[in-house]
């Protein structure tokens, strides 16, 4: 069995696969994932190897904590990939993309496959039929435009993501939700139609913690899963151990 921990900017995920099949998964605080890796070892003595992937603070002493159940592989931009990384500064390149790229690679492996992840940022990661990674692209995620409205000025309100009730607002609370939320639609859409136009029988995946709040207003054609980085890191770990 395999413990995943796939540490990001907001909480850390927890999950523990029995092969290919996820048969745990819990959110966790940063300060507490130590006392729940102990606990969720307890549960499963299985648990023989871990990852860790993280994009964020995470205490070093969780790996040592790891340790102790069983054999760790920190993932960093020098583990061992399945795909061909054309990211021309691949020593930069986020630990959570080269999972996402990695979960599109076995997902779609003679397709060409386009992750949007929805989270912190919203990245882009394309990876195509020859199983060639060749980047994308990083912009503001959905709470960060938000939060960037109300910091960035004196006086427009901090509000939490909705939809907007028309695309014209006739309040400032339905003015942020329609620029917010319909612009990133639009962004996304857009990025996808120009990708469709360079790659032929694209599949398109939507992950991160905002997938499904946006899915619902995309135009195009999307599978979301919230799932697609975890497992990404146990394909990781598996290509690790040999």
């Amino acid at each position: 069995m395999n413990l995943i921990i796939d540490a990001g900017n907001t909480l850390v995920k927890l999950a523990v696969f029995d092969k290919n099949k996820l048969v745990f998964l819990q959110q966790a605080k940063t300060k507490h994932v130590s006392r729940q890796v102990k606990e969720i070892c307890d549960h499963y003595p299985g648990i023989g190897h871990s990852i860790i992937s993280s994009v964020g603070n995470l205490d070093r002493k969780v790996l040592a904590v790891l340790a102790i159940f069983s054999e760790v592989h920190e993932l960093t931009p020098h583990s061992s990939v399945p795909y061909k990384n054309s990211y021309a500064t691949s020593n930069t390149l986020g630990v959570d993309r080269m999972a996402l790229a990695t979960s599109a690679f076995y997902h779609n492996p003679k397709g060409n496959t386009l992750v949007i992840d929805a989270g912190t940022c919203v990245t882009y990661d394309m990876v195509n039929d020859i199983g060639e990674y060749l980047g994308g692209a990083i912009s503001p995620g959905l709470n960060m435009r938000y939060r960037a409205l109300h910091e960035q000025t004196q006086n427009l309100p901090q509000l939490t993501p909705d939809y907007p009730i028309d695309m014209i607002g006739n309040t400032t609370d339905r003015c942020i939700h329609s620029g917010v939320v319909n612009g990133i639609c639009y962004e996304i859409d857009r990025t996808i139609d120009l990708y469709n136009t360079r790659f032929t029988d694209l599949t398109v995946i939507l992950t991160g913690g905002d997938a499904q709040f946006l899915s619902k207003r995309l135009k195009n054609t999307i599978f979301a899963d919230s799932k697609f980085l975890l497992v990404g890191l146990n394909y990781l770990l598996e290509y690790n151990k040999h």
